[in-house]
């Protein structure tokens, strides 16, 4: 058997893994059968919990452990973009002298509250979790440990002390800007926008646009891309605008794949615009006009975030913004 877990061991006892947490971390709220039980069944399977002193006696060598969680959510059979800014990280962590080690979080463990291999075996200084997951699982994650959580390229109030995000805002609406200088006035936005706070943040940045050049935004010009589970499709509007505004390049390149289908020609019929300027290898390059997100600077400043952190838990906190710039391509028409 490989190592043991605590979700064995709530499994083996029929408790939740909650409960096990909370017996062998001398909490309340279990009682002291239950607690005796429990850890009777972890010495049975060789559970072994490193404690808070010997995690701090680990730690005078030196040496920083970086845990980075990404949710299965934003990961498919190619390289994504979320393994391109663990990379950057990965890169970042080499030249600080530290060593950074990802974990997947799958659905059933964000579903059932079961905390990621690298926390719950206390192998880790700090953690950064990329990508959005869900507010309760954040809570469930944040409880059970002592050590820094960074997220990074999502937010919300109450995680904006330790975030670090693209200027989603911004970068958009300067987007969009760029589509009006263009001459273009009629234009839809791609993407759900109660799916993520990026998504969202990149809307209201687009309707700012809309709103300063007194356009209005037509229902069917409100585009979803993606389900619950993040699984993307796009539908046409009935009614055609002059552009696109997606909020990333997939939906950006999916959109256009759909348009040629449809017999529309990009950028001589309708112009498009994504965000990021990141297309996943292997999907054809459709020359988008994008966002570009620094995905180098987002990660150095979280792993900055995490190390200032774990030696001053007060230091290193506030809400990092990182500026990104516009990267003109092929996918719109200029009309002027």
């Amino acid at each position: 058997m490989g190592k043991v877990r605590m979700a064995d061991i709530a499994a083996k006892v029929g408790v939740s893994t909650v409960t096990v947490h909370n017996a062998l971390s001398g909490n309340k709220g279990v009682s002291d059968e239950m607690r005796e039980k429990i850890q009777k069944v972890a010495d049975e399977l060789g559970y072994h919990q490193m404690t808070v002193a010997a995690k701090r006696e680990r730690n005078k060598g030196g040496l920083r452990n970086i845990g980075v969680i990404i949710s299965e959510k934003y990961l498919a059979a190619y390289t994504t973009f979320y393994w391109k800014m663990y990379q950057e990280l990965a890169l970042v962590a080499t030249d600080k002298g530290c060593m950074a080690a990802v974990e997947i979080l799958k659905y059933d463990m964000e579903d059932n509250f079961i905390l990621p291999r690298i926390q719950e075996e206390h192998t880790v200084d700090a953690l950064v979790v990329m990508g959005e997951i869900s507010r309760e699982y954040i809570h469930f994650m944040k409880e059970r440990t002592d050590v820094p959580v960074i997220f990074l390229d999502f937010y919300d109030k109450e995680l904006a002390n330790d975030a670090v995000i693209t200027d989603n805002f911004y970068g958009m609406y300067l987007m969009t800007g760029y589509l009006f200088e263009q001459g273009f006035t009629k234009m839809a936005y791609v993407g759900s926008i109660h799916a993520t706070s990026s998504i969202m943040d990149r809307y209201c940045g687009f309707y700012k646009a809309q709103l300063e050049h007194g356009q209005a935004l037509l229902d069917e010009w409100l585009i979803e891309d993606r389900d619950e589970k993040g699984a993307m499709s796009i539908r046409l509007p009935e009614h055609m605008p002059e552009a696109f505004v997606c909020n990333c390049d997939l939906a950006a390149g999916m959109l256009i794949m759909e348009l040629e289908k449809q017999g529309y020609r990009v950028p001589e019929d309708i112009s498009v615009v994504g965000f990021d300027n990141y297309l996943y290898p292997g999907f054809p390059d459709k020359k988008i006009t994008s966002y570009e997100v620094n995905t180098q600077a987002m990660a150095k400043v979280a792993l900055e975030k995490a190390l200032k952190q774990i030696k001053n838990p007060a230091s290193g906190r506030g809400l990092s913004i990182v500026s990104g710039k516009i990267v003109e391509k092929e996918s719109v028409r200029k009309k002027n």
